[in-house]
């Protein structure tokens, strides 16, 4: 009996290991590394002009200067996953899977949020030594609200369009609308970027507090709202065959 649990144990481990490897490769497949690549680079190219510029560096330049990398990082893993599975005609065995939504893209995303946290620590760390001390681990914390917010929107996305060219081009054209409308709402809590470090020289410090403790409750409900939506596409199989 003891050998019988010892052996579901191990196949238990080993499933999770190979999942994990297998997410790994679709995580890391293909272009992903050049949209590392790309984030690294404009992240020292910004940093570099600011470093031998005349203009004083401040903690709320970074938090725009690690904004547009974090966005890179989430844009293609969480944009392509599906396609790359089904590229790599992995998907029929995955719907084989029970509970495969839960056991498989749930962990995955888990996993790409993880990834693109730790990069973002990293990144935040070299702008603290070069630019301007910063507060990393709230500055990365803030940083994760718009973030997560536009990955679970594209995992979304992609569950709906099944094509990851596709999903692209409608998550560019809404991440432009986002960002034009950021100049409009500007302080608004409805402003998808909204830096917190960004304080307004008119607005009380304790409404600035509440508008910011709003804007982050909205990201926060439309992350968990994307992520149910997409896995409850998901569900649909036949769809996807």
């Amino acid at each position: 009996m003891q050998r019988v649990k010892k052996k579901n144990i191990v196949n238990f481990y080993e499933l999770i290991i190979k999942q994990f490897s297998y997410s790994l490769k679709i995580i890391f497949a293909n272009k992903f590394i050049y949209f590392t690549g790309a984030a690294v680079i404009f992240f020292l190219f910004v940093t570099i002009i600011n470093f031998f510029s005349n203009v004083n560096a401040q903690i709320y330049n970074t938090f725009y200067i690690l904004l547009f990398p974090g966005i890179l990082l989430i844009f293609y893993p969480t944009t392509f996953g599906i396609q790359n599975d089904e590229d790599s005609r992995m998907l029929e065995n995955i719907f084989a899977i029970p509970n495969y939504r839960y056991k498989v893209w749930l962990p995955r995303l888990v996993m790409i949020y993880f990834i693109v946290y730790v990069m973002l620590l990293i990144l935040a760390m070299l702008s603290s030594v070069i630019l301007v001390p910063v507060p990393v681990f709230s500055m990365v914390y803030e940083l994760m609200f718009p973030i997560f917010f536009l990955g679970s929107l594209a995992f979304a996305l992609s569950t709906i369009v099944r094509n990851g060219n596709g999903t692209a081009v409608i998550m560019v054209v809404i991440g432009l609308v986002f960002w034009i409308s950021a100049g409009i709402l500007d302080d608004s809590a409805w402003n998808i970027f909204l830096n917190p470090y960004d304080i307004p020289d008119s607005m009380n410090e304790a409404i600035w507090e509440t508008v910011i403790f709003s804007n982050r409750l909205y990201l926060f409900s439309g992350t968990i709202i994307c992520l149910l939506m997409g896995l409850f596409n998901l569900q649909k199989r036949e769809k996807f065959m």
